[in-house]
């Protein structure tokens, strides 16, 4: 099992910068991708960023040149560096991490851009 904690949302203005942190625990060494999925209100959740653990990234296009996705392999926690936010960028923010078969999800952190 792998339990994962996010941090770091909050209330920013629109051109704004705002990281969010997502700590691993539990059976870590199972881990090879994580990323960030977003959810917004009456929509579906979708793909922001992914790393391996070799540190290959993949953004969404909407956020591509915008936010950054790292990694620190020996802390097992992954990074999303988020800057020059938009309105639409309002969501709740998973973090999650597959393992194995397995695909593990954060509680969700709230990031909010007012215009």
């Amino acid at each position: 099992q792998v339990q994962l904690a996010e941090s770091g949302g909050g209330l920013v203005q629109a051109g704004g910068s705002l990281r969010l942190s997502c700590a691993a625990s539990g059976s870590t060494f199972s881990i090879n991708a994580m990323g960030w999925h977003r959810q917004a209100p009456g929509k579906q959740r979708e793909l922001v960023a992914v790393i391996s653990i070799g540190g290959r990234t993949m953004y969404a296009d909407s956020v591509k040149g915008r936010f950054t996705i790292s990694r620190d392999n020996a802390e097992n926690t992954v990074y999303l560096q988020m800057n020059s936010l938009k309105p639409e960028d309002t969501a709740v923010y998973y973090c999650n991490a597959a393992a194995l078969i397995n695909v593990y999800w954060g509680q969700g952190t709230q990031v909010t851009v007012s215009s």
